[in-house]
């Protein structure tokens, strides 16, 4: 990584935490994107000290001291989470072709943003491949001798895409209707309590009562079967779980992730095909675990 420089444009998504907002920045600027494009939501009425917390964030943005194009999208009331991030990326693909996208709580490895540079140009051209995840949740376990493998699922917490992709993104899901009647559901995920979560993620969402835009993303990959790019080693930390988060108040399994290098240069698999053992690990253990998984694991929340 001595002698490589950052191409590619960096979103960065913020709102009212600035000590988040801080750590994320620092290693932002060790990477010196050539273009950085800050999208911010506004302050909520009802909460007393937010619009001083909302700009302390957005003041950290005036740190940047590199060769670097700013391009702000803030907003100045408050959006909500699903409204502000969706219409946020979507500006930033009015301005460009390509980003990787880091939220204020999402805290990147060094090779992160060389990982996703190098997944970028690979598979730019090909449509079965809608993004690349920072995010790694096997949990020590490895898929494959090579440096990534695909997966059906979108995980979020640093990514990177392209205007093609996104493009597809239906943030009010109008397909969900049909899609579960013709049975698409059943077909995507075949144990019944990943059907019951998935089903009633994405209704909550058609019915407007879910306020996120991930669900939407996750929606339009599976109804474009697209893939996602997921690295062998995690690259990111979730640093934001707490009562501060919008919705990770509980801090579980995912907060804090410890993160490793990865490996240069890249070794790439043979077939651009979904790891069906990593993705029924992700089933199994995180979405729709059994229920004696999940007693055993509030158990260790109290065990020394």
């Amino acid at each position: 990584m001595k002698n490589w420089q950052l191409n590619t444009p960096v979103a960065f998504l913020i709102f009212n935490r600035p000590h988040t907002t801080q750590r994320v920045f620092a290693e932002i600027a060790k990477a010196r994107p050539p273009k950085l494009l800050v999208v911010a939501d506004g302050p909520r009425n009802d909460r007393p000290g937010e619009a001083e917390l909302c700009a302390q964030t957005r003041a950290i943005i005036d740190q940047v001291d590199w060769d670097c194009e700013v391009l702000t999208h803030y907003a100045d009331k408050n959006m909500g989470c699903k409204k502000r991030i969706a219409s946020g990326i979507d500006w930033v693909f009015t301005q460009v072709e390509e980003a990787i996208i880091l939220e204020d709580d999402c805290l990147p490895e060094a090779s992160f943003f060389q990982f996703c540079e190098e997944m970028l140009e690979r598979y730019r051209h090909h449509n079965r491949v809608g993004m690349v995840s920072g995010g790694n949740l096997q949990f020590g376990h490895t898929r494959g001798e090579a440096s990534y493998y695909f997966s059906k699922y979108t995980h979020i917490w640093g990514w990177a895409t392209w205007r093609r992709a996104w493009q597809l993104y239906d943030r009010d899901i109008a397909l969900w209707p049909a899609f579960e009647q013709e049975g698409w559901l059943k077909r995507a995920f075949e144990r019944e309590g990943e059907q019951e979560y998935w089903r009633q993620s994405f209704q909550l969402v058609y019915d407007g009562k879910l306020d996120t835009w991930d669900c939407s993303w996750t929606f339009t990959a599976l109804v474009h079967g697209m893939l996602q790019v997921v690295p062998k080693v995690n690259l990111i930390s979730n640093i934001g779980f707490g009562p501060e988060a919008t919705h990770t108040h509980v801090v579980g399994i995912h907060a804090n992730m410890p993160t490793e290098p990865l490996e240069f240069p890249l070794k790439h698999p043979v077939f651009v095909l979904a790891d069906t053992a990593g993705d029924l690990f992700i089933s199994q253990e995180q979405i729709a675990p059994t229920f004696i998984k999940r007693q055993v694991r509030r158990l260790k929340r109290y065990l020394p």
